[in-house]
């Protein structure tokens, strides 16, 4: 991708979260500390205003840049997760990936978004989201079907009760809310896709 395309990206992905700032933290109200959205926007905002110098990097360059970005400027459990996820496919990726290359480094980043919030599926976290997207891509999966995919896997975590992170301290009454976590996730997703594949 050249440099546009790769800013265009990352564009779509910053602004789709910093629009659904005020939901995430609707979300997060119901069931956590009340500040995924924003902080989430904070982390977003400062990738969008070093993204000018950052666009000619590689992707891999890239993608760490963004998720040391999101890991010092994001507050709460949000920047060291979501900031992991970036930085797992950095180290992953070759400068010129092949699809195979993003399903092998989709696969590790999500292994250490794992190992960073000591998650697994069905947890009523981000994990939700990512594992079955990423067995998705890993099938040939289209944009489209990852769009769906993802809200699906947003939706799941609807009646599902929390057994990590600050909702599991709820316990049942996690129960009958969406995961914030899961949310922001596949707004990304839908927004990557979009690019990707346009009119997916």
């Amino acid at each position: 991708m050249t440099a546009p395309s790769k800013e265009a990206l990352v564009r779509s992905v910053a602004e789709v979260v910093i629009a659904h700032a005020d939901e995430l933290t609707g979300l997060d109200q119901a069931i956590g500390d009340g500040d995924h959205g924003i902080n989430l926007k904070r982390g977003f905002e400062a990738v969008l205003a070093s993204l000018p110098e950052s666009r000619d990097k590689s992707w891999p360059d890239l993608l760490k840049a963004i998720g040391m970005t999101l890991v010092m400027k994001v507050g709460g459990a949000s920047g060291p997760l979501v900031g992991t996820f970036f930085l797992g496919l950095g180290k992953a990726l070759p400068e010129v990936p092949t699809r195979q290359d993003l399903v092998a480094a989709c696969a590790r980043a999500v292994d250490g978004v794992k190992a960073r919030g000591k998650s697994e599926f069905g947890q009523k976290t981000m994990i939700d989201v990512l594992v079955p997207v990423q067995a998705g891509l890993a099938s040939g999966a289209g944009g489209a079907a990852l769009k769906r995919i993802a809200d699906e896997a947003a939706e799941a975590t609807v009646p599902l009760r929390a057994t990590r992170g600050r909702a599991s301290f709820l316990g049942d009454r996690s129960i009958g809310h969406m995961d914030p976590g899961a949310r922001s996730t596949a707004l990304m997703i839908a927004a990557a896709a979009d690019v990707l594949e346009p009119g997916s």
